[in-house]
Order: structure tokens, then sequence, then C-alpha cells
């Protein structure tokens, strides 16, 4: 994957899109609002932007999809969500609190430490070390 950057707020809408679309099948402003409990003016505008910078396309029924980068982005931050939500609660913490502190983590860690971590969580072999 390349590096792409963007805001952590645009990342969690992606990263809401791809959950919503994997369990929704389609996806739509109201639906954003209503699962990050934002306004629904608030992620209009969000999705405005996020359809100007070329990262999801909605259709004239609002349909909301993601494009290639932001499908590429949307996966990533969806995997360090997953990974550091399990992993933490293997290690015993409290899941609310780990689905807390991994929403926090999967946007500040950098790309060589999130290799480090998932090679040391998932192990040399593929086999999963820790959940």
């Amino acid at each position: 994957m390349s590096a792409l950057k963007i805001q952590e707020s645009a990342e969690n809408y992606l990263e809401t899109i791809l959950i919503l679309k994997n369990s929704k099948g389609t996806v739509r402003s109201i639906d954003i609002a209503n699962e990050l409990g934002f306004s629904k003016p608030s992620v209009s505008i969000a999705m405005k932007g996020l359809r100007e910078n070329g990262y999801i396309e909605a259709t004239a029924e609002g349909s909301i999809s993601l494009l290639p980068k932001g499908q590429e982005i949307a996966e990533k931050i969806l995997e360090r969500h997953l990974l550091f939500t399990n992993w933490l609660i293997a290690l015993g913490v409290n899941p609310e609190v780990a689905k807390t502190d991994a929403c926090r983590l999967e946007h500040a860690i950098s790309e060589e430490s999130f290799a480090a971590i998932k090679k040391h969580a998932v192990g040399m072999d593929g086999a999963d070390k820790t959940f």
C-alpha cells in the first residue's frame, strides 16, 4: 500500500463507510451520522470534502461508495483497529476500553511500528499468537 496521508477525521469517515458497506451493503450520509453520532450537516460537509478529493463517490440517490484511494485508507485503518482491539482484549483490557484505545492508536502509529506489532501479534508463520 502506498503511504497516503489524510486527517484523522477523514480516516474515521472512510473506515466507517467501509464498516457500514460491509454490514449494510448501501451507505448513505444518514447512516454515517447515526453510526458516528454526528449531525447530518456535519457529515454532508465531510462527504463533500472526501468527494472533492477523490476518496468517495456518491450517486444522485445518495449512495456513497469508496474510490480506490479511499478504499485503501479505509482498509488500512480498519486493519489497525481490529488488530489493536483484539490484541488489547487478549491482554486483558476491558473490551470497551480496548475499542476506544484502538481508535486512538490506529491513527497515531507509524507504518514501521504497526508492521512490527503486526508481525509480533500474528507471528512470522502467519499464526495468530494473541487472539
